[in-house]
């Protein structure tokens, strides 16, 4: 469970490195949030609560979470409610998995745009998945989509991503039935990747036209730039289709409220050099070693720093909140299927967590009897950083 306490964390390597990194490295007010969140995540600096046992006297100090989307301490609770109320809105059929991802030409012209760019990359990716299923001679159909933006690979480089979450059928026009997908397949690879580079460069060109994107100081004009994104084939990663809900949900729930880096992947921070765990997808996943210096381990863990305000999780289409009470009811009406009742809603955070992990966070692991009451808080004032 990543919310454990591990022997050495990312808080660790941040304060371990603290001064030589700020020292030569300027971060923007997003980053430096996220930098003073995560290192004083838990820690007296945010404060918390003491609670005494009713029974036996015990008693123990717990400080506050940061609760910083960037945090490998503070997404684990999240993840789970996301995950719960996510069940309820998706019909117990078949999904596909789809991942959008960008060429490389494109990444330093994304990174100084991020706003605007990671938004183009949400509505590109869905128009292009929308008119390839509305088309008769795929699906022919309205489907939906559950989008997660990642901007990292397994090393921290920058690898800007969608990974899509999409039915296997949808509403046929005039909304009188369900239309399932074929079994094996959701759409041809080949069209809707075609498909999304078109509409991503139509896109991206109206955003450089008005000015709200800006162009690289490497690259002189967007005719430049455009040669270089039809140099290679773009290609849309497809899966194979899941079995139901739970076994997508569950899926999905590994990429949503995850950060680029997990404190179990840490190995040791010695001589400035910090050690690490990663999985070598071009052997199968096997796992190996890498150690970076501090300071570029640092910088990478911050360039996947997302925006202030920036949704990383998008809804489309039937599954799209503004759909949730009329084209998705009746997508559960013509299924002939219930839709699945959150058991977290509206829940106090420690009941939550006794749910999920069968611990009762109130009984006193002292006497095993008594119930641990709140005592007092307390609190420091937040310290900046540089």
């Amino acid at each position: 469970m990543e919310n454990t306490r591990q022997n050495l964390e990312l808080s660790d390597v941040l304060s371990n490195h603290r001064k030589e990194f700020l020292s030569v490295n300027k971060l923007c007010p997003e980053q430096k949030k996220a930098f003073n969140a995560i290192t004083n995540c838990r820690t007296s600096i945010l404060g918390g609560h003491s609670s005494k046992c009713d029974s036996c006297g015990h008693q123990h100090q717990s400080y506050n979470s940061c609760r910083n989307r960037h945090c490998p301490k503070c997404q684990f609770l999240k993840q789970v409610q996301w995950v719960d109320r996510l069940r309820a809105s998706l019909p117990p059929i078949k999904y596909f998995h789809l991942v959008f991802t960008l060429p490389q030409c494109l990444h330093k012209m994304l990174y100084i745009n991020q706003s605007v760019g990671y938004s183009i990359l949400f509505k590109a990716a869905w128009k292009a998945l929308k008119n390839c299923l509305a088309n008769p001679k795929f699906l022919g159909a309205q489907s939906g989509a559950v989008a997660v933006l990642h901007t990292w690979g397994q090393t921290l480089t920058y690898h800007p991503h969608l990974h899509l979450i999409v039915p296997a059928g949808g509403l046929s026009e005039d909304e009188m039935e369900w239309i399932h997908s074929n079994k094996k397949y959701l759409l041809p690879v080949k069209v809707l990747s075609g498909v999304f580079r078109g509409i991503f460069t139509t896109m991206l060109e109206k955003a450089i036209i008005k000015q709200e994107v800006s162009l690289p100081d490497d690259v002189e004009s967007f005719a430049q730039l455009k040669s270089k994104m039809y140099a290679k084939n773009w290609v849309v990663y497809a899966d194979k289709p899941h079995a139901g809900p739970d076994k997508v949900i569950e899926y999905l729930g590994r990429y949503t409220n995850r950060v680029a880096f997990t404190n179990s992947r840490l190995l040791s921070d010695e001589k400035g050099k910090i050690s690490f765990v990663y999985k070598d997808y071009s052997m199968a996943g096997l796992k190996r070693k890498m150690t970076l210096g501090a300071d570029e381990f640092i910088k990478r863990f911050f360039r996947h720093v997302l925006p202030c305000g920036f949704y990383k999780i998008r809804y489309f289409g039937i599954l799209a909140p503004r759909n949730m009470s009329t084209k998705l009811a009746l997508c559960f009406t013509l299924l002939n299927k219930t839709a699945y009742f959150p058991k977290l809603q509206g829940l106090p955070i420690l009941e939550v967590l006794q749910l999920v992990t069968g611990i009762d966070p109130f009984l006193c692991p002292h006497c095993q009897k008594g119930r641990m009451l709140a005592q007092s808080i307390w609190g420091n004032k937040y310290i900046e950083t540089g």
